[in-house]
């Protein structure tokens, strides 16, 4: 059964040398999750999240960044869509996933209930990561036709990381697994109209994961067969031929988790290559709005359906829209929360701008999608020029990653105005060493406790 081989890997995970690679990786995206979770924990719908779940009852997992203490599910629930709200979370391209909401939602509420360390912590978000990256990519590309892998794979991945900080062996983390494959779920449609969906997708992901691994210590089955069986998942919702032996082998041959992308632009990360051509052509040129009489993006098919709203009005639309984020970039030079405020949402220079973009399939970038993603940009100016650049990747990728020190102002940017400089500059030390913090209830960004 597949189920019983993702179990069995990451149990393996628990003890033993992880390669530093892995290692590393997972602590980028440790920094990378409170960098989304600490500002997102004020945008809805976590706070209206934390109000609707205030009778759950206390225990020792702590809301990101107050440290208000609640309930395990709850804890992995509210920080899981506090992380991905701002749209500013870690990527698994060749899933098109976000697994850091809820993979690290979920093994952090568990960590911190049952006073575990930054060594059990990170060995559970690289098992959740390896697993669920592998699943999420196998029922690809057609599973995102209607599916959304935040939402689905995400649950499997919580529920490993999860299992692994249990202590769960190789059956119980088979049951914990096979009964998070049954509740996956996040539906497409979430996100192509103005909603707190989306979010809820990564809370939901991270607190069923966690109730599924609760639940297989205490003895709850599950179907082994939930994933490969004539009616499991990937019958349901994918239409690939899928060699299931082959994805739970790699299992260890590689480590997705030293290959995740890193958003270096608050908004949909299937408009990142147009971005980053249009701030390429507008650093080389000197660009201002004002000089430009069109401006066209070609990109691959699947950007065009879920960001191209045209005419954007509030700021969740405008995170799925090309049209507004190639303006808001050329307008500012950069697409971070500042481009999403009220104030630029009305911007005169930017909407006057959004009329004279344009959008369209680009045929090489559509073929190379979703492995890689590109973008190619052509703009005429006022004064007769025709400019023109093409991003063969996004910033933030495998191939073009950020580095530590990019990470890190990336970090400082959206955690600073919350936290203040010397409890995020404290809070990124005990990241960057995580494996030595015996505590996790105790970390910087939380008020000192009793």
């Amino acid at each position: 059964m597949i189920a019983g081989k993702f179990a069995a890997f990451a149990v393996s995970l628990r003890d033993g040398d992880l390669p530093e690679a892995a290692a590393h990786g997972a602590r980028r995206c440790l920094v990378d999750w409170f960098a989304a979770a600490v500002p997102g924990a004020d945008e809805p719908p976590a706070p209206m999240l934390a109000r609707a779940l205030a009778s759950e009852g206390t225990g020792r997992a702590l809301l990101v960044p107050g440290g208000v203490a609640c309930g395990v599910r709850a804890a992995a629930l509210i920080n899981g869509a506090a992380a991905h709200v701002l749209e500013f979370d870690d990527i698994y391209r060749e899933a098109i996933y976000h697994p850091g909401a809820p993979v690290i939602a979920a093994a952090l509420a568990v960590a911190q209930d049952r006073g575990l360390g930054g060594d059990a912590f990170l060995r559970a978000v690289i098992a959740g990561y390896e697993v669920s990256t592998r699943i999420g990519e196998a029922m690809l590309p057609s599973h995102y036709e209607f599916w959304h892998t935040t939402g689905t794979a995400g649950t499997i991945g919580a529920a490993a990381a999860a299992g692994v900080l249990c202590g769960l062996d190789a059956k119980g983390m088979t049951h914990a697994l096979a009964n998070a494959v049954t509740f996956a779920a996040g539906l497409q449609q979430a996100f192509r109209a103005d909603s707190m969906s989306k979010p809820l997708h990564a809370g939901h992901a991270a607190e069923t994961g966690v109730t599924c691994a609760l639940a297989a210590e205490a003895g709850v089955t599950g179907a082994a067969d939930v994933i490969e069986g004539p009616a499991g998942f990937a019958a349901a919702m994918s239409r690939e031929a899928i060699d299931w032996d082959a994805v739970a082998d790699s299992c260890g041959a590689h480590w997705n988790m030293a290959r995740m992308t890193h958003k270096n632009h608050s908004c949909c990360g299937h408009t990142f290559a147009a971005v980053d051509a249009v701030l390429a052509l507008r650093a080389a040129h000197g660009l201002a709005p004002v000089d430009v009489a069109a401006l066209r993006v070609g990109t691959y098919g699947f950007a065009l359906e879920v960001a191209g709203n045209p005419d954007p009005k509030t700021a969740f639309e405008a995170r799925f829209s090309l049209q507004y984020v190639c303006a808001a970039a050329l307008a500012t030079g950069r697409v971070r929360m500042e481009a999403f405020t009220p104030e630029r949402l009305a911007d005169a220079e930017i909407r006057a701008l959004l009329d004279r973009v344009s959008i369209s399939v680009d045929a090489a970038a559509d073929a190379a999608a979703p492995g890689r993603r590109s973008a190619a940009v052509e703009i005429d100016t006022t004064d007769g020029r025709k400019l023109a650049f093409r991003a063969e990747t996004r910033k933030g990728d495998p191939e073009n990653p950020l580095t530590d020190a990019e990470l890190e102002d990336k970090y400082f940017e959206l955690t600073e105005p919350v936290l203040g400089r010397a409890t995020a500059d404290a809070l990124l030390a005990e990241l960057w060493g995580i494996e030595r913090v015996a505590d996790l209830t105790r970390l910087a960004l939380f008020p000192a406790r009793a």
